[in-house]
């Protein structure tokens, strides 16, 4: 028998690699349904939601958009605006200054190196609700509520995406390319930008989708600052839309509503993906 077909279990290659389908369509399946349900909920009305689900959708999703979402009681137009701007902000904010941060604890040496790389992750211990009120207190003072500037500043120091961009330039990027650069004249801004930047786009694409997700979900700090509705984000109209009395309450303007809230996450992982999926191999000095 030929061993070269056969892993260490003895299992041949074609079999694992069909096991290795057959569980990746399973997961990949788990994943979508429940953005499959969403959507067919979204064309539901009251009373076929109250019905239990099916599988086939409804004929209510222009209706369910019109009178839950454009001309609803929350400004939902407005609301997916606000969310795009700070979300977007978020994201282009905390991946630039976290790879810059990054690549100057990686490319320089200093005596607190150890010690700042260090203190960056032990900040990632301290939970979001443990500072929330002494920064509600300096937002106050500061006069930043109904303001985003409080949600968009703040996602500069993000010790997660720090970590994992240095992590991935330890990997993609040898010290002889940065020393090549600087014997050619090159500025520390112009090789950051022009030959750093470019090697961690795998990097920065990956944490620029959880950074915008992460950003576009968050309910807690939005809450806390934002109290006028034409600044309110996404999550929050939504909760109110949870929220309204029962005589009000149309469950089919909610799905119809996170649906509608979902779609740009979808298109910004759409934009991206190519450069998780295709950029896997930059990086490195080419002999």
């Amino acid at each position: 028998m030929n061993t070269e077909n056969k892993t260490s279990k003895g299992l041949p290659i074609g079999v694992r690699r069909a096991i290795a389908y057959i569980v990746l369509a399973i997961v990949s399946i788990l994943c979508i349904i429940w953005f499959y349900i969403l959507f067919i909920n979204a064309t539901r009305s009251k009373g076929e939601l109250t019905r239990g689900f099916t599988p086939i959708p409804s004929t209510h999703l222009l209706e369910n958009l019109r009178d839950g979402v454009f001309h609803g009681t929350q400004p939902f137009v407005r609301g997916m605006l606000n969310s795009l701007f700070v979300a977007g902000c978020s994201a282009a904010l905390c991946t630039y200054f976290s790879t810059m941060t990054a690549y100057a604890i990686h490319v320089y040496d200093f005596k607190l190196k150890k010690f700042m790389s260090t203190f960056i992750l032990a900040v990632m211990m301290i939970p979001t609700q443990v500072t929330a009120l002494g920064f509600l207190q300096l937002v106050g003072r500061m006069k930043l509520e109904d303001n985003f500037i409080p949600l968009i500043i703040p996602a500069i120091a993000a010790p997660v995406t720090y970590f994992y961009m240095k992590q991935y330039m330890e990997s993609t990027l040898p010290l002889s390319l940065i020393e090549a650069a600087r014997i050619d004249g090159s500025g520390e801004f112009r090789t950051f930008n022009s030959i750093v930047l470019p090697l961690m786009k795998p990097a920065i694409a990956v944490q620029a989708i959880f950074t915008f997700v992460s950003s576009w979900n968050n309910y807690f700090t939005p809450a806390l600052i934002l109290h006028k509705d034409l600044m309110k984000t996404l999550p929050i109209l939504i909760a109110q839309l949870r929220s309204a009395d029962f005589l009000k309450f149309n469950m089919g303007h909610v799905y119809a509503a996170i649906a509608f809230s979902i779609f740009p996450v979808i298109v910004v992982y759409l934009i991206l993906s190519k450069y998780i999926v295709g950029g896997t191999t930059l990086g490195g000095v080419k002999g």
